[in-house]
């Protein structure tokens, strides 16, 4: 008899617990993305992508570092190898997508003096010129 009350207490705890791990996971796995652009570790990123079985290209729109995209981010934390890895990465249409601000990654780049950045050249030549 005892057993029936504790054990419907464990399914209602631990059904409103799963939501939760969730998001904390997801959570993790931004701040680790973020973390290895930010040290500019290309394999340590690799690892963490590969690790949980993500592609950059899936999850671009959807992680942000310090509230920008991962490539301004990589830009601002002159993360130049990190940077150059996620525009090959990356699809063309995404790399000529309009952010946030309505203004693509390449655009941006030449309006803040990133013009002659690595991560802008490997962008110029992920778009073919």
């Amino acid at each position: 008899m005892r057993l029936f009350p504790v054990a419907l207490a464990l399914v209602v705890v631990s059904s409103s617990i799963l939501p939760v791990s969730k998001a904390v996971a997801e959570d993790s796995i931004a701040v680790g993305i973020c973390t290895e652009v930010q040290a500019d570790n290309k394999m340590r990123l690799r690892k963490e992508l590969k690790d949980n079985r993500l592609k950059l290209r899936n999850i671009y729109g959807s992680v942000a570092c310090n509230g920008e995209s991962i490539l301004r981010f990589a830009y601002h934390s002159n993360a130049n190898d990190t940077g150059e890895f996620i525009a090959q990465r990356l699809l063309t249409d995404q790399l000529q997508a309009a952010e946030s601000d309505g203004k693509s990654i390449l655009d941006w780049a030449n309006a803040n003096g990133f013009g002659d950045s690595p991560i802008t050249k490997a962008i110029k030549e992920r778009l073919g010129g």
